[in-house]
């Protein structure tokens, strides 16, 4: 019995579906920040490796379906670049905008790095302007993620107090970064 090319194609992305479908999309979950944006990555690799495979045969399927997956990936950060910082803020308890997930996220892209290594040299620059109270409460509290009642037992300080250390210490910070704030929204 004779297979045309197309029914081979179409067996051979079938067969890779089932066996690296689910793989290749948490990969490329893991990357992107939004299950839509994942999706769309996801459905363009096997729409290139469908277009492939009807004309070539691919030796290594893996490699070939992650290698474009990461290529995607990056074209995705690089398209939707001049939103990138903005879309990782978002408004705490208090009204103030957090851009933490950016900078503690693992999302290893030339812009993310960029971005992330001035923040924090510039963070850790004004940082260390704060009175030491000021920035041990901030450091435990913001990037320690340790509450109030956990710093209070600790120190034996009263919360009130801690409270007010770390808002003098948001308020220097806000100040001693409002320009690279502004630069990094108009980026």
């Amino acid at each position: 019995m004779l297979i045309s090319m197309a029914e081979q194609g179409e067996n051979t992305v079938a067969r890779a579906m089932r066996d690296y479908g689910n793989r290749l999309f948490q990969f490329i979950r893991g990357r992107v920040r939004r299950n839509v944006d994942a999706e769309d990555i996801f459905q363009e690799v096997w729409y290139q490796f469908s277009k492939v495979v009807d004309t070539e045969p691919v030796e290594q399927v893996s490699g070939w379906l992650f290698r474009v997956a990461r290529n995607r990936i990056t074209d995705n950060y690089r398209k939707k670049r001049p939103e990138l910082l903005e879309d990782f803020a978002y408004e705490d308890e208090e009204g103030d905008t957090v851009f933490k997930d950016i900078l503690l996220a693992d999302y290893n892209t030339p812009e993310t790095e960029s971005l992330r290594t001035l923040f924090w040299e510039e963070f850790f620059a004004a940082l260390d302007e704060l009175p030491e109270k000021q920035r041990e409460v901030f450091v435990w509290n913001e990037l320690e993620d340790q509450t109030f009642q956990e710093i209070a037992d600790r120190t034996g300080e009263n919360i009130k107090t801690l409270i007010s250390r770390k808002r003098y210490a948001v308020q220097h910070l806000r100040k001693r970064l409002a320009d690279l704030y502004d630069e990094f929204l108009t980026y």
